[in-house]
C-alpha cells in the first residue's frame, strides 16, 4: 500500500504517521506538509531520518506542485488532514481557511482522481454541525450548521469530497471527529495551552463561564478509527468519531483536571471574555462506525489526560521552542489583551 498523508507534521497528522508506521510497517508512506506555524518537522523527524517515511514539503494550495507529486508517485490511498484548524485564527482572518481547506482539498481531490488513487479519506470535524443544546448528539445526518469561519470552510470541503464521490463514483470518505488531545498538539488549543502555561506558572485564559462542553478523544483512538475507515469504510459515507459519554466535559472541569495533575492552584485560572459565537456543546454519536467497523474509544479520559500531561512534562524543550515562535505574538494579542 502506497499512502500519502497530508498535514503529516501537524498534531493529528504526526500521531497518525507514527501510528501507521507501527501498525502497518509494510506500507510505503509519504508525509506531505507545508510546515506553516502549526506544522513541525520535529514531530516526525525520527521517522524521516530512519527512512521509514518520505517527507515532501509542499502546500496543497499549490495546484502545480500537487499535480507534480501525484504524477511522480502512484498512491493507493490519501489520508487528508492538512488544514487550517484554529477557530480563533479564523475569526481574525478567514481567507487562508478558505484557500487551504476548500481550494486545497479540491486540488488534492482532482489530482487523486486524475491519477488513479483508489481511496481518499477526508478528515473533518464535528464543528461543521454547529452547537448542541443540553441534550442530544450529532449523527451523520445532522444538518450542517457551522458557526465559525473555520467550521464553514471544513463544511465546504466536506461537501466537495462527497460531491466527488457521488458525481464520479469515486471512493471518497469523510470522517468527522470530536476534540482530540495528546502528544504534539500545538499549544494554541485548550489542553496543551493550559498544561504548558501552568508549568510556567502563567495564567490559564478560560473563556466565559467555562461551561462549554466538548467530547474529548485521545488522539491514538482517533488514529485507530482512521485506519479502520481507510481499510474497511464504505465509499461515499460519513463516519462520526467521538469520545465516550463520560468524556463529555465542560472546559472548566478539564482545567481543574489539568491543575490537579500538575499540583497547581486554581488561582492560575483567569476568566476572559468569551469568543464570538462560541459553540456551547458538542457531542458525537459514534454508533455507525461502531456498528459497521467495530470501533469505539478505548482510552478513558483520566488515563488519556495523565499520558498527555506526562508527555508535556517529558518534552519541555519541544513546547518551549513552539511557544517562542509565531504563537507568542498571537497569544499576547488575542488572549492577554482581553
Amino acid at each position: 500500500m502506497n499512502v500519502l498523508i497530508t498535514g503529516a507534521a501537524g498534531f493529528i497528522g504526526s500521531n497518525l504517521t507514527h501510528y501507521l508506521c507501527a501498525e502497518r510497517p509494510q506500507w510505503k508512506i509519504t508525509a506531505l506538509d507545508a510546515l506553516t506555524y502549526a506544522g513541525n518537522l520535529e514531530n516526525i523527524s525520527a521517522l524521516v531520518d530512519s527512512k521509514k517515511i518520505r517527507f515532501v514539503r509542499s502546500d496543497i494550495v499549490d495546484q502545480v506542485g500537487v499535480e507534480a507529486l501525484f504524477a511522480s508517485e502512484r498512491f493507493d490511498l490519501v489520508l487528508h488532514l492538512a488544514a487550517e484548524s484554529h477557530v480563533d485564527r479564523s475569526i481574525h482572518g478567514a481567507d487562508v481557511f478558505v484557500r487551504t481547506n476548500v481550494l486545497g482539498t479540491q486540488n488534492l481531490l482532482s489530482a487523486a482522481r486524475g491519477h488513479g488513487v483508489k481511496r481518499f479519506v477526508h478528515i473533518s470535524t464535528d464543528e461543521v454541525y454547529g452547537s448542541l443544546g443540553p441534550t442530544g448528539r450529532f449523527v451523520e445526518s445532522t444538518p450542517l450548521d457551522p458557526t465559525s469561519p473555520y467550521a464553514a470552510s471544513k463544511a465546504a470541503s466536506d461537501l466537495m469530497v462527497l460531491a466527488c464521490a457521488k458525481t464520479h463514483k469515486y471512493e471518497a470518505i469523510v470522517t468527522r471527529c470530536t476534540n482530540n488531545y495528546g502528544p504534539y498538539q500545538f499549544p494554541e488549543k485548550l489542553i496543551p495551552l493550559f498544561i504548558t502555561n501552568a508549568l510556567e506558572n502563567k495564567k490559564l485564559p478560560l473563556y466565559g463561564d467555562g461551561m462549554n462542553v466538548r467530547s474529548w478523544l485521545y488522539v491514538t483512538d482517533h488514529c485507530d478509527a482512521l485506519l479502520a475507515v481507510a481499510e474497511r469504510g464504505r465509499a461515499g459515507e460519513v463516519y462520526n468519531i467521538g469520545g465516550a459519554a463520560e468524556a463529555e466535559i465542560p472546559n472548566r472541569d478539564v482545567t481543574f483536571t489539568i491543575l490537579k495533575l500538575l499540583g497547581k492552584n486554581s488561582d492560575l485560572i483567569e476568566k476572559v471574555a468569551d469568543r464570538p459565537a462560541h459553540d456551547r456543546r458538542y457531542a458525537i454519536d459514534y454508533s455507525k462506525i461502531n456498528k459497521e467497523l467495530g470501533w469505539k474509544p478505548r482510552t478513558p479520559f483520566p488515563d488519556g489526560m495523565q499520558k498527555t500531561v506526562d508527555w508535556y512534562l517529558a518534552n519541555r524543550g519541544w513546547w518551549e521552542r513552539v511557544k517562542s515562535g509565531d504563537y507568542a505574538t498571537f497569544y499576547e494579542k488575542n488572549y492577554r489583551n482581553r
